[in-house]
């Protein structure tokens, strides 16, 4: 049966209510498959009856098993490749050369899905800066899907998984084949701690950030939750911090705080007039 339009209207608002993602008309087909896949799993009669449940009072639980399975959860490892080589060429050494008193380094990936992105950040901090195994790392990194954050957790990827993106030397140096599955090494699991997380929601310890990872995410939101997110994302940055946005995300006209780094389209920002890094030469008396 068609999706109907009131029902369409209902899932359309339940979803942006709770995590602000906005489904325009048009995207009647990807309600209607998705929300397909959740009536099999529940074994609810069909969408009618599922939408019937959603509206009956005590159905928290089945609306967020609902907004999770209408976010996308497209990833894989050094995705789009320039902001994993600008972040190692450019942020990581920087910020190395500005946190030498602290030693420390905090780093948030958000809408981490099931974990691609920020493996792939904690392969490029081993791989090219093992000096940074004896700084304090606070990296974190959040999903709404608690399906996602448990899927990441674990670091088991399929074969296909592992096939897209990541170089044949990463994968025998850090995963271990588990059955069909390849394991993620201990090391890279024990450096970030995964948590769920609503945008929209309070974020927790989240503050005084070097690295915001937030990519292909703002693409998702209207005007109004863009520019709300990008204002908290700037409260919680480190005045000399990095913002790394998707390819076709850019604060421009939503918040003219930001500016872009580089022009490489690594979709790297900072904040403007970023204080420059004051580094004292070696052997120099203060």
């Amino acid at each position: 049966m068609p999706l109907l339009p009131a029902d369409f209207s209902f899932v359309s608002d339940l979803v942006y209510r709770q995590s602000g993602i906005v489904l325009e008309a048009g995207k009647e087909y990807l309600v209607d498959a998705r929300l397909t896949a959740v009536i099999r799993q529940l074994g609810v009669e069909s969408i009618e009856s599922l939408v019937k449940k959603l509206r009956a009072p005590g159905s928290e639980l089945l609306a967020r098993s609902v907004v999770e399975a209408m976010t996308t959860n497209e990833t894989s490892f050094f995705r789009d490749v320039k902001p994993f080589q600008t972040l190692k060429a450019e942020v990581i050494p920087d910020l190395i050369k500005r946190r030498s008193v602290s030693r420390s380094l905090s780093i948030w990936c958000a809408a981490s899905s099931s974990g691609q992105e920020p493996y792939t950040i904690a392969m490029t901090l081993c791989e090219a800066f093992p000096e940074l195994a004896s700084w304090r790392l606070n990296f974190v990194a959040t999903d709404l899907s608690k399906q996602m954050v448990e899927r990441a957790r674990a670091g088991k990827f399929s074969q296909i998984e592992v096939n897209r993106g990541l170089p044949a030397m990463m994968l025998v140096k850090y995963f271990k084949k588990v059955g069909t599955d390849w394991e993620i090494s201990e090391k890279l699991r024990k450096m970030i701690e995964f948590r769920e997380l609503n945008l929209l929601q309070a974020w927790p310890n989240l503050e005084s950030l070097d690295i915001v990872f937030i990519r292909n995410v703002l693409i998702y939101f209207d005007m109004a939750t863009k520019k709300q997110i990008l204002g908290r994302i700037r409260r919680s940055m480190k005045p000399d911090g990095y913002m790394f946005l998707g390819g076709a995300e850019t604060p421009l006209n939503l918040d003219d705080a930001f500016e872009r780094h580089a022009l490489d389209l690594s979709g790297c920002y900072r904040l403007k007039n970023t204080p420059v890094a004051i580094v004292k030469p070696v052997g120099v008396a203060a």
